[in-house]
């Protein structure tokens, strides 16, 4: 709230930087259409005015400083010392063995010799990768979305849905990466992917509002959607709940609990929010464009697909590996808990299919989707090396492994899927 006293003394300042110095403080008087407020204390003024240096402002007869000679004058009194006590290894060389995952204390400004080349691997392939949502043409999507006969309630339901769900649950992704495990994980390749990888979240946020918006679908519901429909605000709250270290500033690792903290939520924001909450809308959009409808949609999820299956992936190493550094930290009790995390994971995404496909839609239904959940759970649990909790389920959707597992790019001249470096070409056929 205003207070007049608080400009009285601001005033003051000002006029004694522009030579004012007289011997009491200058005041300025209120306006008189304006009446201080009544209800505030105020303002504490010091009785003795503020004593300016007459060096602050200079005769107006006097010659320019001389900026460059100051310059140089501070470059040649720096001391480097105190700079290289911040990078606690002074001078020394990277060797590859000081290198660690979590808990490093080598510079980290050495980005080389690599520990980890298949982080600096992904961070190559990523960039490869790269893709823009204006590229894709939406035209066809939005005359399928006007047309009154162009899509199914329950289809319009999914697309609903999935934009919901994607266009905030990319934006707390990318919030944890930059905010958190950029500066806990403490190797410089892993860094150099974590700043791709939160990049492509912007894109991916990017691509969701893209297609919001040519859609001409409501923003603000949209958008708000995880606070809204109960199915979406479970899986946020639980993302949420899960890597709340991640974002806290305050959060440090180096001991036994707090090491564990962050494996545990790196399992959370790996393993289920990006290793298990995407597949159901994923598996249901490009369902839709293997049938010829919004293919735009389906093409901009397909890339983004293709973009969270090389997050995943990295995320599986950088917490296979900070068990292998650290064994101590994969006790029994600690593997139960991870176990749950995952099993948890797999129920909210169980919940969320059936509230989206209440009917058989698009080649599937709940029961089918229930059980490619737990083909991916049991896939996510093996990778970390844990025991599979669904004995005997099969992938009923194979056709998204072939998605998920080649590289591919777009020619966007031609308009269709072609192979990136391996691979065949990909259809919606």
């Amino acid at each position: 709230m205003l207070n007049w006293n608080d400009y009285h003394i601001e005033d003051t300042a000002a006029a004694a930087t522009t030579g004012q110095t007289s011997a009491e403080p200058t005041t300025v008087p209120e306006p008189a259409s304006v009446a201080a407020p009544q209800a505030l204390e105020p303002a504490v003024v010091s009785p003795e005015p503020v004593a300016v240096a007459a060096a602050v402002v200079p005769p107006a007869d006097a010659p320019p400083p001389d900026r460059i000679a100051q310059a140089a004058q501070a470059v040649a009194n720096i001391d480097v010392a105190p700079g290289l006590e911040e990078l606690e290894m002074g001078a020394a060389r990277v060797t590859v063995d000081e290198k660690a995952m979590i808990n490093c204390r080598v510079d980290l400004n050495q980005l080389v010799p690599f520990k980890y080349d298949w982080a600096w691997q992904k961070y190559i392939d990523g960039c490869a990768n790269h893709w823009m949502p204006q590229e894709v043409n939406m035209t066809a999507d939005v005359a399928t979305w006007r047309s009154a006969d162009g899509l199914t309630e329950d289809e319009r339901r999914i697309i609903m849905r999935s934009l919901g769900y994607f266009s905030t649950a990319d934006s707390l992704v990318a919030n944890n990466l930059v905010l958190g495990i950029y500066r806990l994980i403490t190797n410089p390749e892993c860094r150099q992917y974590i700043l791709r990888q939160a990049f492509e979240e912007a894109i991916h946020t990017h691509a969701y509002q893209y297609c919001i918006e040519s859609l001409g679908m409501d923003e603000g519901e949209v958008f708000n959607m995880y606070r809204e429909v109960p199915t979406v605000a479970k899986k946020a709250a639980w993302s949420i709940s899960h890597t709340r270290n991640l974002s806290d500033p305050t959060f440090s690792t180096g001991t036994l609990e707090s090491d564990q903290t962050l494996l545990r939520n790196l399992i959370g924001f790996y393993a289920v929010t990006e290793g298990i909450f995407f597949y159901c809308g994923f598996t249901q959009i490009l369902s839709m464009g293997r049938r010829n409808k919004m293919t735009g949609v389906a093409e901009q999820f397909q890339y983004i697909l293709r973009d969270e299956s090389m997050h995943l992936n990295f995320g599986i190493d950088v917490i296979n590996q900070i068990k292998l550094e650290n064994p101590h930290l994969w006790t029994e009790e600690f593997q139960t808990e991870a176990i749950q995390m995952i099993l948890e994971g797999t129920q909210l995404e169980v919940d969320y299919a059936r509230d989206t496909m209440p009917r058989g839609v698009l080649g599937m239904n709940a029961a089918m989707m229930e059980e490619y959940l737990q083909f991916i759970a049991n896939r996510r649990l093996s990778q970390l090396g844990l025991p599979e909790q669904f004995p005997g389920v099969q992938n009923p959707f194979p056709w998204m492994s072939e998605i998920m597992d080649l590289r591919k790019e777009k020619n966007f001249f031609e308009t269709r899927v072609i192979e990136y470096q391996t691979g065949g070409a990909l259809t919606w056929d």
